[in-house]
């Protein structure tokens, strides 16, 4: 059980990278530090624009429209951290051994 509380952390510490990533990514390319001409950073950005557009969607319908500021990232890392901070509580019930 360990084992797949710690497969899980390693798969949401993963996620918040790619997440963070595409923050960082996302404000370069709308602030033109970096332009989406070169086909390396195209392929980077519309690839982490998929891959984390299904995280966002959800937190998109429940938060209210603040213009040109997305705060669906803000609200993924949350709940990341959240489910972090669960199964790391969960994890040190059964290695203690005490009721839930």
């Amino acid at each position: 059980m360990i084992t797949i509380i710690q497969i899980l952390q390693v798969l949401i510490d993963a996620v918040t990278l790619i997440v963070i990533v595409q923050v960082i990514l996302s404000l370069l390319v709308s602030f033109n530090v970096i332009n989406t001409y070169n086909e390396v950073v195209r392929s980077i950005y519309t690839g982490l624009n998929h891959g984390t557009e299904p995280l966002y969607r959800p937190f998109r319908r429940i938060l209210p429209d603040f213009g040109s500021i997305d705060l669906a990232p803000f609200a993924v890392l949350l709940t990341l951290r959240i489910l972090s901070i669960i199964l790391n509580n969960l994890a040190a019930h059964i290695l203690s051994g005490t009721p839930l």
